[in-house]
């Protein structure tokens, strides 16, 4: 079983994180459900609840969004169907009927789309959804939240009378203001309202000729509000219909609560299955704001952030604009404790915290950021002694709190476990300080405990270089500037750069040598050898980049030179075989020409027939004689050959008739210039150009130097005019 206690939550901020998510839900029950979240106790319902987030959170980059889980929330309606004889107000069941309805789209949405929502909809199909109860509900009440006039036979009586009781009243009532009006017994308002009855405003002077009950009176005492006599028989009806129409209400709202009753366990359910997707809904908003993803979950005790980020610092700097440089940091059981040393400030801290808010997150069923290719597990305790933790109530100095906490850790510290250690064994004097925390370190390591722990003690540095399974990293620092990279590398202690940093911030030399002088050598030469390590490490990265860019380049132009040679090798054979042809053909050419040469001297034509037929025998003979079987494969090849170069060319026929067409069309539709005698012109389609000499109707004569021609100017085209000599 899992168990993360309070104080591990409180040192990684996770509180911060809920109170991120909370604001993103939709109702005040799921908020402050939110601010409640724990680790989960076991590893399968992390894992469920991590994949429900996936896919809401998929949900939000596309077009097929979750529908609308808003609702209010009925936890009071819920307390009143508990206790007997009690009675819902119209007003709770709207609340139940939106309820359903809430509870309803959802179960139907994700039962439709379940290939997508495979973990959703699985949630939805554990809640049983009645019908009945949203039906009886919406038999009542209307859509207005008011109860029906058919709801019963009785209230449907009553609402006919109360509507027939209030068109006396305003008939006899018109009729009393007229009479009054003629009269001239109003004042220039005529009439009024109290408590909801329509009055007369009769003038002081002529209340006593005004038949009716006195209502009131104006401030200044000049007006009196009387009910008129015909008026008033009809309103002592309306009061009794009124209070008939609400004690029949009253029957109905019981009738209706006590059907609801027997299904007040259902209703409980709707409401927390919507409680849940409005938290699985604040969670993937959350996600998709700091770009997180779920990464590999892995049953081995071994994880590998990659590209990880503090979700609370990476919103902040988004704030500010500022960049936020993400870690990529990895445990296994051959490499399960890591001791980060280096300066103050170059980010180790935030690191740890980073490992250790991700990983709560994680088992909390939060998506986090880092890479998707990153792989994750889970651990039964996550430990933690992060910050001063100075206790004034409880009297107890830095020191003594760390030593508290080194015994908690001792306890229940197992291989199953991950604990997490800021500025490790500081509080006390720095040699019996280190020496203790030495003692700690080998005692989580034989446990095989998973841990990573920051320090500047130099003997916890070499206590990680000694144990096979733990590793030293360090922060990196830019070596000329002293300014942090906020990068971390793994496989080597760092150097605290305490005298530098001393130095760059002003302080003199003389005494930062003086304070040389007062500590061990022996200590200052490991520092400055860790330092000078730094420094070698980030010269040889440096290299090592220019290396590997050189040997991808290489890679690069070598394949090309291969491709290169490979087509010139292609070339220089087809030349080859080319050549080879061409000089059998010359061979035979020659051959030939000699024969014809003897033909033409002798004339002797059965030498000549001879001679040809024993030159085609040699050449025959040097031809493989191949089978039958294989000549008609290669008879039916070169037939298929020819098929589809006959298919092709056709093609290309068809494409070349439409090019000359629309070249003719051009031609055709082209201004053709007006031809003078002395102009250049050539033959269309032709290349030779000639001078035109003379032109008669419509044909002229070309000269083209050697030999002139008779043309039609039709088949001539323009090419230049004579310049007219300059006088």
């Amino acid at each position: 079983m899992i168990k993360i206690d309070q104080k591990t939550l409180q040192d990684l901020e996770f509180p911060k994180v809920l109170s991120h998510i909370s604001a993103l839900c939709v109702t005040d029950i799921a908020r402050d459900r939110t601010l409640e979240i724990i680790p989960f106790k076991e590893k399968k319902d992390a894992v469920i609840a991590l994949k429900e987030v996936e896919e809401y959170t998929s949900s939000l980059q596309g077009d097929n969004s979750i529908p609308n889980h808003g609702f209010e929330p009925v936890s009071k309606e819920l307390h009143l169907l508990q206790i007997e004889n009690s009675m819902l107000e119209v007003g709770s069941f709207r609340k139940i009927a939106s309820l359903c309805n809430s509870t309803s789209t959802l179960l139907t949405f994700f039962k439709k789309f379940k290939e997508f929502y495979v973990y959703l909809n699985a949630k939805s199909e554990n809640v049983i959804y009645i019908k009945e109860i949203e039906g009886a509900i919406h038999l009542i009440i209307d859509r207005y939240g008011e109860i029906k006039d058919d709801a019963t036979p009785e209230l449907q009586n009553i609402r006919r009378s109360l509507n027939g009781m209030k068109a006396k009243i305003n008939s006899s009532f018109t009729s009393a203001l007229s009479q009054a009006a003629s009269q001239d017994y109003l004042d220039e308002i005529k009439e009024s309202f109290i408590d909801n009855r329509r009055v007369l405003a009769v003038k002081a002077m002529h209340r006593k000729k005004v038949k009716g009950a006195v209502m009131g009176s104006s401030k200044t005492g000049s007006i009196v509000f009387i009910e008129p006599i015909a008026t008033l028989n009809y309103s002592r009806e309306l009061h009794n219909l009124l209070f008939d129409e609400d004690e029949e209400i009253k029957k109905i709202l019981k009738k209706l609560t006590n059907f609801m009753r027997p299904y007040r366990e259902d209703l409980a359910a709707y409401q927390e299955y919507l409680i849940s997707i409005d938290i699985i809904a604040a969670k993937a908003k959350y996600a998709k704001s700091i770009q997180a993803v779920l990464p590999t979950i892995s049953d081995e005790k071994q994880f590998h952030f990659q590209d990880a980020y503090h979700p609370i610092l990476y919103l902040s700097n988004l704030k500010t604009k500022t960049k936020t440089f993400p870690q990529s940091i990895e445990l296994h059981p051959e490499k399960r404790i890591i001791v980060i040393s280096g300066p103050n400030a170059g980010g180790k801290s935030i690191t740890l915290k980073t490992v250790g808010l991700l990983q709560v997150m994680l088992q909390s069923g939060m998506l986090i950021p880092v890479n998707p290719k990153s792989e994750a597990c889970f651990f039964d305790r996550i430990l933690t002694d992060i910050g001063d933790n100075q206790s004034i109530e409880n009297h107890l100095s830095t020191y003594s709190y760390r030593l508290k906490m080194m015994n908690r850790f001792l306890k229940k510290c197992n291989d199953k476990t991950l604990f997490l250690i800021d500025e490790f064994g500081t509080g006390s004097d720095p040699e019996l300080g280190g020496a203790l925390a030495e003692t700690f370190l080998e005692v989580f390591y034989e446990r095989e405990a998973f841990g990573i722990i920051t320090t500047h003690y130099t003997n916890l540095k070499m206590l990680a270089n000694e144990l096979p399974y733990a590793i030293n990293a360090n922060m990196q620092f830019d070596q000329k500037t002293l300014q942090p990279l906020y990068k971390l590398y793994l496989g080597e202690a760092g150097s605290s750069f305490t005298f530098e940093v001393a130095q760059k911030n002003g302080i003199p030399y003389s005494l930062i040598n003086k304070a040389k002088k007062k500590i061990e050598r022996s200590k200052v030469r490991f520092d400055k050898t860790i330092a000078d390590l730094q420094k070698e490490r980030a010269k040889l990265r440096k290299t090592s980049e220019s290396l590997k860019s050189e040997e991808v380049k290489a890679k690069s132009e070598s394949k090309q030179l291969e491709e290169i040679n490979a087509k010139i090798q292609n070339k220089l054979e087809s030349y080859q075989e080319l050549y080879d042809s061409n000089q059998k053909l010359i061979y035979l050419g020659k051959k030939i020409d000699s024969l014809a040469e003897t033909y033409f001297n002798n004339n002797r034509k059965k030498q000549l027939m001879d001679e040809f037929m024993k030159l085609i025998a040699v050449e025959n003979s040097k031809r493989k004689k191949e089978p039958l079987k294989v000549k008609k494969e290669v008879k039916a090849k070169e037939k298929q050959v020819e098929k589809e170069v006959e298919q092709k060319v056709s093609v290309i026929r068809k494409e070349k008739k439409k090019e000359k067409a629309v070249q003719k069309k051009k031609e055709e539709n082209k201004p053709k210039m007006e031809l003078k005698v002395g102009d250049k012109v050539r033959m269309q389609n032709g290349k030779a150009l000639g001078t035109i000499d003379t032109i008669e109707k419509n044909k002229a004569i070309v000269n083209y130097g050697i030999f002139t021609t008779n043309v039609s100017l039709d088949e001539l085209e323009f090419v230049e005019r004579k310049k007219p000599s300059k006088k």
